[in-house]
């Protein structure tokens, strides 16, 4: 049988928190890629789903975000949450502020590991914007 997730126009910041996830999706009538903070929350024992259209997605300079507040465990079908609404709200907007570009991380590119991951990141923005390096 197929569960169905409901949708909420409010949240509050208290609230027990799923996750929480900017992602860049086509806005409805076709208008272009937005940036969506989609945020699951626990109402009762059922999660419900709250979206806040952000914006033109061309307006951020950073990566979508996917920050876990908690998990779901088929054996048991129990929902186990360990942070709220605001915490991970907190988490966003302070990874938002991390630039994404290497010159300006000079503290983390030290380590091989972060240069690779850099590296990385730039390449997956780059072809999702359809830039072609030579």
């Amino acid at each position: 049988m197929a569960k169905i997730l409901y949708g909420t126009h409010y949240i509050n910041e208290d609230e027990p928190c799923l996750g929480l996830f900017e992602l860049e999706l086509q806005s409805p009538g076709s208008k272009g890629f937005h940036r969506y903070q989609i945020i699951y929350v626990m109402r009762g024992e059922k999660p419900a789903e709250f979206r806040k259209d952000m914006g033109l997605a061309s307006e951020f300079n950073h990566d979508q975000l996917r920050i876990p507040g908690g998990a779901y465990d088929p054996d048991t079908d129990k929902y186990y949450v360990e942070h709220t609404v605001g915490e991970l709200r907190q988490i966003a907007d302070q990874l938002r502020l991390i630039p994404m570009d290497k010159k300006d991380l000079p503290n983390l590119v030290g380590s091989k590991m972060m240069s690779t991951w850099l590296d990385e990141q730039e390449q997956k923005r780059n072809k999702r914007k359809g830039r072609v390096l030579v």
